[in-house]
């Protein structure tokens, strides 16, 4: 190619201009112009630079002047307190809090289930001290049968054990084989004592079990009411129950 042949093609090419930004645009600044990313960089930099040289300026000047905590702190019975920020939750998390919640009693309340059935089968032969003498029903068919009956003849016992419910030897066993355990009075009173206070053990981690079944149903309550489904009170919240709630019918896709 001839040098003569380019001389006239670079003179036949136009040379690219960007378009101009519209005079009613101007006021809007260098954000318009897509291609200046180079003006848009030195004027960011440049105006960071003059706040850090306003910043640094009334430091020097005046350090006490202003300063954010000032808008932030009280003085509340004669001392300085700083109010600390709300903390900023999206209601999916909150949900997300509810649940983990949920799970976490839920997880207590069966570990305290499975302690009471553990208690339970320790416990399942002894009566509870105090709770009431128990029943035992016998028929008989004359009331000269009522007159004559004998307590220790019809359970084929002595009469010293006709008061127990549990552990109620015959006489033929007590002819076969010697009496086990403590027999001393001391002693059994003591075993009493420890009977007792496994029923009361067992009782608290009842009421324990309940409650946590309680607080599990009211956390889930105020999960549900998250939701923006209408929805209108039915019956208050109380300490053994949470509060019910009827939300309006609403037809899944």
């Amino acid at each position: 190619m001839s040098a003569a042949f380019r001389k006239a093609a670079k003179a036949r090419q136009r040379p690219h201009r960007e378009r101009a930004q519209p005079a009613a645009r101007t006021k809007l600044g260098l954000l318009e112009k897509k291609k200046d990313y180079r003006l848009r960089a030195h004027d960011y930099h440049k105006k960071q630079n003059v706040l850090r040289a306003l910043q640094k300026k009334a430091l020097d000047k005046n350090p006490d002047e202003f300063y954010f905590k000032m808008i932030r702190a009280q003085v509340k019975d004669g001392v300085h307190v700083i109010k600390q920020p709300k903390d900023e939750v999206t209601p999916e998390q909150v949900k997300l809090m509810r649940t983990q919640d949920i799970k976490y009693v839920e997880m207590k309340r069966v570990a305290e289930a499975k302690k009471i059935e553990r208690l339970k089968a320790e416990l399942h032969l002894l009566d509870a001290a105090g709770s009431g003498p128990g029943r035992h029903l016998f028929f008989v068919d004359t009331e000269r049968e009522v007159q004559e009956f004998d307590i220790a003849k019809h359970l084929d016992t002595v009469p010293e054990l006709v008061d127990r419910v549990y552990n109620r030897p015959t006489i033929a066993t007590l002819q076969r084989e010697t009496v086990k355990g403590p027999t001393d009075p001391a002693h059994l009173k003591k075993l009493a004592q420890q009977r007792k206070n496994q029923y009361d053990l067992l009782r608290q981690r009842i009421e324990r079990e309940k409650a946590m079944f309680v607080i599990t149903q009211k956390i889930q309550t105020r999960k549900d009411l998250l939701d923006k489904t209408h929805k209108v009170k039915v019956k208050k919240e109380t300490t053994t129950g949470p509060a019910i709630y009827k939300f309006k019918f609403q037809r899944k896709r």
